[in-house]
Formats: C-alpha cells, structure tokens, sequence
C-alpha cells in the first residue's frame, strides 16, 4: 500500500510534557478529524512533514481531548526537539515506510557479510531515527554473531562520520579511554590537568553512566559545567590545552549512544562492538594519539591477559587503519581504585589528589601519574623515559591543580546539588581477617541502588581494600544516599551480598550512622 494514499489533511502541532528517552513519540486523537485512528493501527510508526523536513515516530492514541484535541498532533519532548518546528505549525502524517536500509539488516542476519555502503546506510537510519529498537537489536544480534575486519572499518568510519567531526590545528592531539567496569578510578580528571598543564592538547570528551554509579562526566559535573556545545568546548580547549565535558552534548558518533542503549539490556558486548563504539568516537573527536586503560580482572570487563592481548590487536588494528596511535596498558582491575563511589565521593577524591592532600587516595594518584606518563612521552620536548618524573613534578608542584581550576572556570560553574547524602550506614566485616577480594560489579550494583549517580550524592566510600586486615564488626565501607527508602534497599543489598570477601562467608552486618 503506498502511504501517500494514506495521507491525510494537516494537523496542529501541540507540545507534550513527556520525556519519552531517546524515542520520538507521537500522539493523535481516537476522534482525530483529519486522521482516522483505525487506518493507522496497523502502523507502529508514522512519517511527520513539514515541507521538506521529515520525523520519524512511533504512533500512539488517546481518548483524551483535553491532552490532544481532534485537530492536533500531540508530539513527545524528544521529538518536538527534534522537528524544531513551532507549536501550531500545520503537519502532514503518513504510515511511514520501512527504511531501504533494513534489507541490509535481513541479509545479516541471513550470515552475509556487508559492503561499506550498507553499513554506511543502516547507520545513518540509526542515527536519524529511522529504527525501531526491536530493528536496532536485530542488527547488533546479527552482526555479535560475526563481524569480519572489513565490516568492523567500515562500521567505525560510519558511526564517526553521521555526527559532528572535530579538527584541530595542533598535529599531536592525545586522549584517553578507559574500557570501564572498575568503580571509582576517576584517573581521567587527573590526567586531563597534568598534561594539558605540560602543554599537549587534550580535548577529552566523556560519558554519563549506563551501567556504573558514575562516569566521568557525572564526576566533572559536580565541580562544572559539562553540556557544552561544540563552539564552547574550542574555546576552552583553546584557552586551557584541554576540557572535561559530556560528549553526548558535541554530537560525536551520535549512532553509538542509540546503539549502546539497546546493547545493554541485551547484554551484548562483543570485542567488534566495543572497538567501534570507542574508535568512532575519538576519530570523530579529532584525536591522532590514544591511551586504552585494560583493566582485568576476576569481575572487571577483561578476566584474562589472552582477552586482553586479543582486544588490544584489533585497537591497534582499527587505530592503524585510521592514523590513530593506540597504546594500550593493561592495569589491576581486582578492586575499586580510591575510596569514593558515586559522583561527589569520586569528585572529592580528585581533587584530593590534585591538591596533594595528605588523605589522597595513594592507588587513584599512581595509577593517574602513570597514565599521564604514557601521554607526556608524546611531547617531542621531553625526553624518552621522563613521562614520569614529569607528570610527578607537575602534580606534586600544584600546576596540575592550577590548570583543573582554569578548566572548571573556563567551562563555567556545576549547577547540580553536590551536597553528600543525608542518609548513611556502615557495613561492617563479618570476622576477623584478611580482605581477600572485592567484587567489582556488586559494588557497582550497591552504589546505584543508594541512587548514585542520578543522585550526585549517592554511593559508597570505602575503608578496607584488599590485603587490609579487619576485626569483626569494624566498618568496611558506608553507603550514602539522600533518600531513606534508597537506602534501605541498599542496606538490604548489602546484607545479602556485601561485595566483600574476608577469609569467612558469613554475610556482612549493617550498622545505622547517626
């Protein structure tokens, strides 16, 4: 059937008060004038126009005419956004076509392998909106199932080029990623000032949280703003050497983030999937020297040093392909790295160690110090081996510290509540001896269930590490949250399972702070 044949007179756009995630959502009356309800039933998604302009949304409808009226087109905050047309405005709606690209998507699934120009396709729907989430799983299932190198080259040029690319005068542009899964380890608010203050480039743009109680954005946000636009985040980089902001906000690799959210709840993680997520984005953010922190361990990402040497050889093999110089460094990934859990404890531990705070977390100050090292070798000023000693200097003499503060106030000031929770327990150790180990992923788990990091002041701060000694009942770590009932199922989780492990399975107790 042709939907043009389906179309109807124009409807009223009316704006919706309803935040429908990353999906455009549109809304019509049951007694719709211009549109006949029944007709589109059989269409889960319809095709807006305005002129040339063209949305793609998911149909809904309503009996209620005080939220739509008969001649109007009720439209979801993220699909107003991004039709950027006025309330009132006259549209046109029809069901909308598959997109040509799908067939693609169908030959995948079916075990072939794609040309550059069908990847290109599939991901411009993605990006534009064109697929459903049930069409995006579809994909990624088919393509987890294999993926040669070719297609891996061509999905990282394809997911880099369908949003904004960022180019830089200076020649060497150096960054840092962290493949995640180790709570805390905020080592990239402290590498970002000791090498901009050396004078290299880093325009380090990072992500919110998906499964962790904080990313590095969530962290920064506590100290400064981070929704910048890509001519806000030039300028600081021009004025400081380098920024800390929320890439979401510069547009890179705009298809990724759609990707990674139908990923998660599916649980696919694939090597192919992970390097393209990760290369895309800093092709696109411009980058020509990049750092990869692997760290492994039992409950971290990496569990082995073969899976790492293997996800190492298609970085290098992807950053090779594009001009990219990728270093990868295998780190512990055991245990938590410093004692913060949760944006404001992490927030709090960075600057700790920036400001040579005699309470600083020792593990997140050398791990940072070793990691600007690596990237201080990139200065063709400084001579081979000084990575280190240099990044030492630069933090032990507080330039590093000076040059964080340039950046907080050059990207302008946190409009979030950084207050701590008001809520706390202590769990406490089961028996006497040794901590033994740490269950990464529960921690994890226990620090966003205390609400973190949708509540900055949420999550967990720790007292024991592994190899610690400790006497029953004595406090192991405390959870924060700013919510009593967030708290309690925290308490409850812990109880159950407390992350810890010490010499003895009994489970840990939980003691109220006043």
């Amino acid at each position: 059937m042709n939907a043009s044949h389906l179309s109807r007179p124009p409807l009223t756009i009316r704006r919706i008060s309803l935040d429908t995630g990353r999906e455009n959502v549109a809304v019509i009356s049951r007694r719709s004038r211009a549109l006949r309800a029944d007709v589109f039933r059989g269409f889960s998604r319809v095709a807006l126009r305005i002129n040339t302009k063209v949305l793609l949304a998911t149909l809904m409808i309503t009996d209620d005419d005080a939220m739509i009226g008969p001649d109007e087109l009720g439209l979801s905050e993220p699909a107003f956004r991004r039709f950027n047309e006025p309330v009132g405005s006259a549209v046109s709606v029809s069901p909308a076509q598959p997109p040509a690209s799908l067939d693609a998507v169908r030959a995948k699934i079916q075990g072939h392998t794609l040309t550059p120009a069908e990847i290109t396709a599939v991901i411009d729907d993605v990006a534009h909106f064109r697929y459903s989430d049930m069409e995006i799983a579809a994909f990624l299932i088919s393509a987890a199932r294999f993926t040669s190198t070719d297609e891996l080259l061509a999905l990282v040029d394809a997911m880099a080029s369908v949003g904004t690319r960022l180019k830089w005068q200076n020649p060497i542009v150096v960054d840092k990623h962290c493949i995640g899964g180790i709570p805390g380890n905020r080592t990239t608010m402290i590498v970002v000032p000791i090498v901009a203050a050396q004078g290299l480039m880093i325009p380090k743009t990072s992500s919110r949280a998906i499964t962790s109680p904080a990313g590095t954005a969530d962290t920064m946000e506590v100290l400064a703003r981070v929704d910048l636009d890509v001519e806000q985040m030039k300028r600081v980089v021009t004025t400081c050497g380098g920024c800390l902001i929320w890439g979401g906000h510069v547009n890179l690799s705009p298809a990724d983030d759609i990707l990674i959210s139908v990923e998660r709840p599916l649980s696919l993680d694939t090597p192919e999937q992970m390097v393209a997520s990760i290369m895309s984005k800093k092709l696109a953010a411009g980058s020509t020297r990049l750092l990869i922190d692997f760290p492994v361990g039992p409950s971290a990402k990496i569990a082995s040093a073969s899976e790492a040497m293997r996800l190492r050889k298609l970085f290098e093999f992807v950053g090779d392909h594009f001009g990219i110089a990728v270093e990868v460094v295998t780190t512990d990934g055991r245990q938590p790295i410093g004692r913060g859990i949760g944006p404001v404890l992490e927030a709090r531990d960075v600057m700790a160690v920036l400001g040579n705070e005699p309470n600083a977390p020792a593990d997140l100050r050398e791990k940072s110090l070793r990691l600007a090292a690596h990237l201080l070798e990139y200065d063709p000023l400084l001579r081979g081996g000084a990575g280190y000693a240099r990044a030492k200097e630069l933090l032990d003499s507080g330039a590093a510290l000076k040059k964080m503060q340039q950046i907080i106030d050059a990207q302008g000031p946190s409009v979030c509540n950084s207050e701590l929770g008001s809520h706390a327990a202590d769990v406490l150790a089961p028996a006497d001896g040794v901590v033994n180990g740490i269950d990464c992923l529960r921690i994890n788990r226990l620090a966003r269930t205390a609400g973190a990091p949708i509540v900055k002041g949420a999550g967990i701060d720790l007292f024991k590490k592994i190899g610690d000694r400790v006497d029953q009942g004595e406090p192991i770590y405390r959870i924060y949250a700013s919510d009593r009932s967030e708290l309690d199922l925290a308490i409850a989780a812990a109880e159950a399972e407390s992350g810890f492990s010490v010499n003895h399975h009994s489970p840990a107790a939980v003691e109220p702070v006043s």
